[in-house]
């Protein structure tokens, strides 16, 4: 009678299993990584929005990045917009 439900749940508890290692702990691990590369943010960084726009950082605030995006364009945006940093300058 406990083998029965140990074979029951077993499969059930395999998928559980797999379905967390394939699924669940790959897109925690971009989160956490994505998060500390927008913490990270600094003057001079050349980035890419989620949206496509490429600039350089001007400058950051608490909860905004000031990108430069050509002579006399700064543009305004959240920090999750940050979708990638291409190179950090040297500065």
């Amino acid at each position: 009678m406990q083998g029965d439900l140990l074979g029951t749940l077993l499969p059930i508890i395999a998928m559980f299993a797999i379905m967390w290692f394939l699924l669940i702990r790959p897109a925690q691990k971009r989160q956490k990584q994505t998060k500390q590369m927008q913490d990270s943010l600094q003057r001079g960084d050349k980035v890419i929005t989620i949206g496509g726009i490429h600039g350089t950082i001007d400058a950051v605030d608490e909860s905004s990045v000031y990108l430069k995006v050509s002579e006399g364009t700064t543009l305004q945006f959240d920090r999750q917009a940050i979708g990638r940093v291409l190179d950090s300058s040297a500065s």
